[in-house]
């Protein structure tokens, strides 16, 4: 049984609750997860494309509608890939509501019936997952198919990037849900920070704080936030020495000018909440290895991906909120 009633706004978030329902008849996150693991498995087996890609693919999709919500509209259902009529029907298809297979497929339209009732229906679960994994199986089931796929479909290179990243994290965790927390520093340890995203700074031009300094000793501990995959490693000339790390939610979380690396952190690895990345340092504003222009202390900043570009907003919410929360769960276990 899919579920198909279920919202599928899950991003890691609770479900939102709806005015004319109780909490008690909502369903939870976990049935969620399951009705969509069980939908990426049934659509796998009958197109041989491995579940956890079939996953990357429906996540991406996801996150880019939350970036464009009012260009990727359509009703509520379990899977986030959205596909523009005219694709689904064939660009030069004159009947506008056609979902019968054979004359999409005249067409050229990429519309398929993955139910087995003899239409190809946009907002039907089944077929939507099952006309995608129909446009990347054609390129092959080898992993270099798989980006040769998604490239010929999204002819968009960070599209690829983040498909690819998304599957080696389901794969990896074998879990759909991967969208725990942590906070940057330890609980407990000596540090200090406030909102500091959207100030002025003026070394290397005018430019805004895009992000949070958390103040705290030289060589304290600095951990993942997040499940996610490590992108970028080494110098910036403005963050020092800084790391990357991309989340489900193509989130992309910046820790700056830190004193050194965890030596088993390597780009592309996968990495868990709470996991040491590096140290808290004071390096940057200058070539490799400048030191002690400024006090130590982590700059963290989140960046979102709208397909195309970046930008940052304020982490301040969510630092606050996964603090109170990691000592709420420690409290807890202390009991």
């Amino acid at each position: 049984m899919l579920l198909p009633f279920l919202p599928a706004d899950v991003y890691g978030e609770s479900v939102q609750k709806t005015t004319n329902q109780t909490q008690a008849s909502e369903p939870k996150a976990a049935d969620i997860f399951a009705a969509r693991r069980h939908l990426y498995e049934s659509i796998g087996q009958m197109t041989q494309v491995p579940w956890y890609r079939l996953a990357a693919i429906d996540q991406y999709e996801r996150t880019i509608t939350r970036a464009h919500p009012k260009d990727r509209k359509h009703p509520e259902r379990l899977t986030g890939i959205f596909l523009t009529s005219p694709a689904w029907r064939g660009w030069l298809n004159p009947d506008e509501t056609d979902q019968h297979p054979q004359s999409i497929l005249f067409f050229n339209g990429k519309g398929r019936d993955g139910s087995g009732d003899g239409i190809a229906d946009p907002n039907n679960d089944l077929d939507v997952l099952y006309s995608m994994a129909s446009i990347i199986q054609q390129y092959g089931n080898k992993s270099e198919d798989f980006g040769i796929g998604l490239w010929e479909y999204y002819h968009n290179s960070r599209a690829v990037q983040r498909i690819q990243q998304f599957a080696k994290l389901y794969e990896h965790f074998d879990n759909l849900d991967l969208f725990g927390h942590a906070f940057p520093v330890p609980l407990g340890t000596n540090y200090s920070y406030r909102s500091t995203w959207g100030t002025k700074r003026s070394w290397g031009g005018y430019r805004i704080h895009e992000g949070t300094d958390i103040f705290a000793p030289h060589g304290l501990p600095v951990r993942s936030t997040c499940y996610g995959i490590v992108e970028i490693k080494g110098w910036n000339p403005f963050g020092g020495w800084r790391i990357g790390i991309r989340d489900l939610n193509n989130h992309y979380h910046y820790y700056a000018h830190l004193s050194g690396f965890d030596k088993g952190v390597r780009i592309g690895d996968v990495v868990t909440p709470g996991q040491v990345v590096g140290w808290v340092g004071s390096s940057g504003y200058g070539k490799p290895g400048t030191q002690g222009k400024f006090p130590p202390h982590l700059h963290y900043g989140i960046y979102r991906d709208s397909g195309l570009h970046e930008w940052s907003f304020d982490p301040y919410p969510l630092l606050r909120h996964w603090e109170q929360e990691e000592r709420s769960q420690r409290n807890k276990k202390s009991k």
